[in-house]
């Protein structure tokens, strides 16, 4: 993986990330994301750390240094994380929930890691405004990568908005951009466990987890896809309560079939973080 990282802000400050350390460490490390929230996940990092795992938490846009928003958002800020969790850990795992999957994907096939956790996927490059400026979600080397951009004559039919018919159409308006904004996760060389709910009304998790199977199975390689037709967006995984906040929107599911999608989800979330203990 190139070494750019000079070219960003590379330290988190302690608002900006939480380490979780395990009292009987298996020697993987998970760098911890989320989505649009922005927050700093806080609870799950402690699940995972009751599981053995060493876990960072980070913001990735809205802290101190960072981007204000997801716009842009160096890939280098990751990697620098990943590199530092490699330091002390034998594996190491990224683990990010919608935008923050789409981050792991991303990063994930510019280097060796052991394995991504993908909740809620997309299998192709967004793009993301800020002040006005539409760009890329992510940048390397200071380059935007190539984004697929929003289907500018949809209109939202319900309140909240559900977003997932303007994801589904602008693929569709716009097939050659979404083509090259596809995140090449034919060349993660570690495992892919992809978790998707059926009823996910932010975008088409289930459709793009697909998609990202297909894609690894052309190229020889072996993924893991988790789903429940009931279950949306949000994942809970055991142990845990319905999340608030975040941008005012529909995301399906129901905290009985998103606790459900958990469940299932839950032994493949603990075989990657300790493959020896299967």
């Amino acid at each position: 993986m190139p070494d750019r990282t000079s070219r960003v802000q590379r330290v988190l400050t302690a608002a900006d990330r939480f380490d979780a350390h395990p009292a009987g460490p298996s020697g993987t490390g998970v760098l911890l994301l989320a989505g649009s929230s922005g927050r700093v996940e806080i609870g799950r990092a402690q699940l995972l750390a009751a599981e053995g795992a060493r876990v960072r938490a980070m913001r990735w846009f809205g802290g101190e240094g960072q981007r204000p928003a997801p716009h842009e958002v160096p890939l280098e800020l990751f990697v620098e994380q990943i590199a530092r969790l490699r330091g002390s850990c034998d594996r190491v795992v990224v683990f990010g929930t919608s935008f923050g999957a789409e981050a792991a994907l991303t990063v994930a096939s510019l280097g060796p890691v052991d394995a991504v956790i993908a909740v809620a996927p997309t299998s192709v490059v967004w793009a993301g405004a800020h002040d006005g400026s539409w760009s890329s979600h992510w940048t390397l080397a200071g380059d935007p990568l190539p984004y697929t951009p929003f289907d500018h004559e949809w209109t939202p039919d319900a309140d909240p908005p559900a977003f997932h018919s303007l994801y589904s159409s602008s693929m569709r308006r716009f097939p050659e951009r979404a083509a090259a904004a596809r995140i090449p996760v034919e060349k993660i060389t570690g495992d892919v466990l992809l978790i998707a709910g059926g009823d996910d009304q932010v975008w088409p998790s289930t459709c793009f987890a697909q998609q990202i199977t297909a894609a690894r199975e052309k190229a020889g390689l072996g993924s893991t896809l988790v789903s429940h037709p009931d279950a949306g967006h949000r994942l809970l995984l055991p142990g845990e309560q319905p999340a608030t906040g975040g941008m005012r929107m529909a995301r399906g599911g129901t905290p009985k079939a998103d606790a459900e999608l958990g469940e299932r989800a839950w032994p493949e979330i603990l075989r990657i973080l300790d493959p020896h203990s299967a």
